[in-house]
């Protein structure tokens, strides 16, 4: 979707790094991060539906957050839609009602392991790939009013299939709930100027990782 998470290549003020910046500010940082992670497992949803739920906001509602708080918003949508929380409970910021039964939940043993096995994407082909490396492509104009991962800033430009990277999980159906449906996904490289005219830096070269979908031969 088109929303105050896809700034790229939009002015938006001045990156200011942070030195040395911790992962966590502050421990109810630490603690939407973890909740986050272990509701994913009762909840049953996926890492592109998380994605969505974090994104699918008003700009004004999107940047007023900070990153984590964003977070724990994704979080209480998706435990509300699912039942697993009620919308008082979410306003009082504590249980009000029984517990709901959940057919499993991510044990302190079993962390490590699920961190360390990550959600691999990657699925076996089913069609041959569509571009090779060196192929010249145009990024659709698109503007779904769901979740993707095209950015708008690529939308309408040409750029160079740089890698094939396989066939994998499409997050624009992953996150509706629409099974995975892998498609081939690509490594495109855009020169600066064909994104942002002559005033661009003459060696500025963006990669973006974009699914078959998104692409059609230039």
């Amino acid at each position: 979707m088109d929303g105050g998470q896809d700034m790229g290549g939009v002015w938006s003020g001045q990156v200011r790094p942070e030195p040395n910046e911790p992962p966590f500010h502050a421990e109810w940082e630490r603690r939407a991060f973890a909740l986050t992670l272990a509701m994913a497992m009762p909840g049953g949803w996926n890492i592109d539906m998380s994605r969505f739920a974090r994104e699918d906001r008003p700009p004004e509602e999107y940047l007023s957050k900070s990153y984590f708080e964003i977070w724990l918003a994704g979080l209480e949508r998706l435990m509300l839609a699912r039942n697993l929380v009620s919308s008082d409970e979410i306003e009082a910021g504590k249980p009000l009602h029984p517990a709901k039964p959940v057919a499993k939940t991510l044990t302190p043993e079993g962390v490590a392991g699920m961190l360390h096995r990550g959600g691999p994407t990657e699925r076996r082909a089913t069609s041959p790939a569509l571009f090779a490396a060196g192929d010249r492509v145009v990024a659709k104009m698109i503007n779904p009013p769901t979740h993707t991962r095209l950015p708008r800033y690529v939308r309408g430009h040409v750029g160079t299939v740089e890698r094939v990277l396989g066939f994998h999980v499409f997050p624009d159906s992953n996150a509706m709930g629409a099974g995975e449906n892998p498609q081939w996904l690509y490594t495109v490289t855009f020169d600066g100027r064909e994104l942002w005219g002559d005033d661009s830096d003459a060696n500025l070269k963006v990669s973006v990782d974009a699914w078959e979908p998104y692409l059609e031969r230039a």
